[in-house]
C-alpha cells in the first residue's frame, strides 16, 4: 500500500504539472464535446489529487481484494482539515465579508504616501497576509485573491506582474498565519502536542513574518513600479450592505474558526450560515460552493495520499540537524503538503527546540512555492485561474514556482538568519 501511494503521489505531483498541457489539448476538440470536457477535467488542479486518491482506493481494493479494507483506511483518516476549508472559504468569499475586509485594507492604504493602485496592493500583501493570522489562511487567501483578482489580475496587468503577485501572495499568506497558534495549517498539527500559544508563535515566529511580508511586497511592489503606477483605478459604486449584515457574517466566520476542529458543529453552523444568506440574497453575491468543494476535494485527495508517505519522510527528518532540516522542509513542503510534514515530524519523539522550530519555520516559508505545498493554495488557485492576466490556459505551475522564489529566499533570510 505504501509504494502504491508514493507513486501515485509522485503521479498526482507530476500531473500538476501537466495541467496547462491538458487545457491546450481541450481546446484541440469540439467545444462541448466528451473529449473536451474530459481533457478539462483533467486540467482542473483541484481535482488532481483527489482523482489520484480514488485510484488509490481503487488499488487498495484490489491488492487486499476487499473494498471493506479500502473503506477502513478511509475511515482511518482525519478530513477536519478539508471540510473546514470548503466551510471557511465559502462563509469568508461572500460580499459582506470580502467588503469589510476591502474597508480595512482601503483605510490602510490611504496612511500610505502612494498612488492609491500601489498603496492598496502593499497594504493588501501585508496587512492582509497577517489577517490570516486571526481569521485563519484559507479566510485570507479567498478574501485577498477575490479583491486582488478584480483589482489587477483582471485588470490588464502583464503576465510576469501577475506570476510575480501570485507567488508573493502565496507566500506571504503562508508564513502571514503565524502569529497566532490557530491559524495556520502546520501550526496547527503541532500547536497542541509541543504546547505552542500564541505568545510563543508571536515571538517566535510572527515578527519575523511580518518583517518578511513587508520587505517581499515593498521589493515587489518597487520593481513593478511602473506598471502599478500606471493602472487606472477603476470607479466601483458598490451596493450599501446593512451594518447588522455584515457583524452577522463577521459571528458566522468566527463561529466556524472557533469550531474549526469539531465538523459537525461548524457544519450546522454552515447551514445556518446558508439560511441567512437565502433570507437576504439581495446583498450576496454567488456562493463559492463550486470553489470550495474543488479545494476540499483536493485537499482531502492531499490527506488520503499523503498520509501513506511516513515511511520515508519520517526517518528523513530523524537524520537532520537545523540547519539541514530548515532548508529540507523548505524544498520537501514544495512536494508535500506543510501541515503533512509538520505533522509527521510531530510523531518523532524526543526531538529538541531547535528542531521543531526549524521543521515548522522551513514549512511555513516554503509553502507558496506549489499549490500544494499550503493548504490554502488551492483556494487562491480556483479563484485567480480564470484571471484575465493568465489567458485562457490558466496558472502555470513553474510560472508560479518562479514567481514565489524571490519572496521565499526572503522569508528564508528572516526566519534562519535574522536573530
Amino acid at each position: 500500500m505504501e509504494i502504491l501511494a508514493t507513486v501515485l503521489f509522485a503521479v498526482a505531483v507530476l500531473h500538476t504539472f501537466c495541467v496547462q498541457r491538458f487545457a491546450h489539448w481541450a481546446h484541440q476538440y469540439p467545444k462541448g464535446s466528451i473529449q473536451e470536457n474530459l481533457l478539462h477535467f483533467l486540467a482542473e488542479t483541484e481535482v488532481v489529487f483527489g482523482l489520484w486518491a480514488a485510484t488509490l482506493f481503487a488499488g487498495i481494493v484490489a491488492l487486499k481484494q476487499s473494498v471493506h479494507d479500502a473503506v477502513v483506511y478511509i475511515e482511518s483518516l482525519n478530513y477536519t482539515e478539508p471540510k473546514f476549508v470548503l466551510v471557511v472559504m465559502v462563509v469568508a468569499a461572500t460580499r459582506p465579508v470580502v467588503r469589510l475586509a476591502e474597508s480595512m485594507i482601503s483605510a490602510v492604504a490611504r496612511l500610505l504616501p502612494f498612488k492609491e493602485a500601489m498603496a492598496f496592493y502593499v497594504a493588501a500583501l501585508t496587512v492582509g497576509s497577517l489577517l490570516g493570522s486571526f481569521i485563519t489562511e484559507p479566510a485570507a487567501m479567498t478574501l485577498l485573491a477575490l479583491v486582488l483578482k478584480r483589482r489587477y489580475f483582471d485588470h490588464g496587468i502583464t503576465r510576469k506582474f501577475a506570476y510575480a503577485s501570485l507567488g508573493l501572495l502565496f507566500v506571504n499568506v503562508s508564513i502571514g498565519g503565524t502569529l497566532t497558534h490557530f491559524a495556520a495549517p502546520p501550526v496547527l498539527m503541532v500547536a497542541a502536542k509541543w504546547q505552542w500559544d500564541t505568545a510563543y508563535m508571536f515571538t517566535h515566529f510572527g515578527w519575523r513574518a511580518a518583517l518578511s511580508c513587508v520587505a517581499s511586497t515593498a521589493l515587489v511592489a518597487w520593481y513593478f513600479r511602473k506598471e502599478l503606477n500606471a493602472l487606472e483605478v477603476q470607479a466601483h459604486k458598490a451596493q450599501p450592505i446593512p451594518a447588522w449584515l455584515t457583524t452577522m457574517h463577521v459571528l458566522f466566520l468566527a463561529a466556524v474558526v472557533g469550531f474549526a476542529h469539531h465538523p459537525d458543529v461548524f457544519f450546522g453552523v454552515f447551514m445556518l450560515f446558508l439560511g441567512l444568506v437565502t433570507a437576504t440574497r439581495e446583498y450576496q453575491d454567488g456562493l463559492k460552493l463550486r470553489e470550495g468543494l474543488l479545494v476540499g476535494f483536493f485537499l482531502a485527495g492531499l490527506v488520503t495520499l499523503g498520509s501513506l508517505q511516513a515511511y520515508w519522510l519520517k526517518p528523513l527528518i530523524e537524520s537532520l540537524d537545523g540547519a539541514t532540516l530548515f532548508f529540507g522542509a523548505t524544498g520537501l513542503t514544495a512536494i508535500t503538503d506543510n501541515a503533512a510534514l509538520t505533522y509527521l515530524g510531530s510523531l518523532v519523539e524526543g526531538i529538541d527546540d531547535s528542531l521543531k522550530y526549524a521543521l515548522v519555520a522551513g514549512a511555513v516559508t516554503g509553502g507558496g512555492l506549489t499549490v500544494i505545498a499550503n493548504a490554502p493554495n488551492p483556494a487562491g488557485v480556483g479563484i485567480l485561474q480564470k484571471a484575465k492576466a493568465f489567458g485562457d490556459e490558466g496558472i502555470s505551475p513553474l510560472g508560479l514556482f518562479l514567481g514565489a522564489l524571490p519572496p521565499t529566499a526572503i522569508a528564508m533570510v528572516f526566519f534562519w538568519f535574522v536573530a
